[in-house]
């Protein structure tokens, strides 16, 4: 199995919708999402909001799974890769987030595929939309 960029969508108001649809239109049966993490593999605040939007991804896409893989070094392999196809500056940055994306699946697939086991951790989903943000 090899990994294709799709498209790069946009975290707004639609991003978890585009997301169901391009998982029900592709058949997904996981769903991989990188996790930023520093250079020593420490969280900060990117990794929080991505925890937080990775969990509603899982509730909105129930039943299919939703992983978080450490997406480290993702973008240098992108850019570099880009590169090598003789792109300039300008058109690298224009398709990185993309590229980046089939280094992070195709890391996914590889690692198990060579250890029998799924990368990365499994995400819970979050609450229902309707109980979202109140007190229990």
């Amino acid at each position: 199995m090899l990994a294709t960029p799709l498209e790069t969508v946009p975290r707004d108001g639609g991003s978890l919708a585009r997301l169901a649809a391009l998982a029900a239109e592709h058949a997904a049966v996981e769903v991989i999402v990188g996790l930023p993490a520093s250079l020593s593999g420490r969280e900060g605040k990117a990794a929080a909001e991505v925890r937080k939007l990775t969990s509603a991804i899982a509730r909105d896409l129930a039943p299919i799974p939703v992983r978080l893989v450490d997406e480290r070094f993702t973008t240098v392999l992108a850019h570099d890769a880009l590169r090598a196809q003789g792109l300039g500056s300008r058109a690298r940055r224009q398709g990185v987030d993309k590229a980046a994306a089939a280094v992070l699946l195709q890391g996914a697939l590889d690692a198990e595929r060579s250890t029998g086991q799924p990368p990365g951790t499994l995400v819970s989903p979050g609450l229902p939309r309707a109980t979202q943000g109140e007190e229990s």
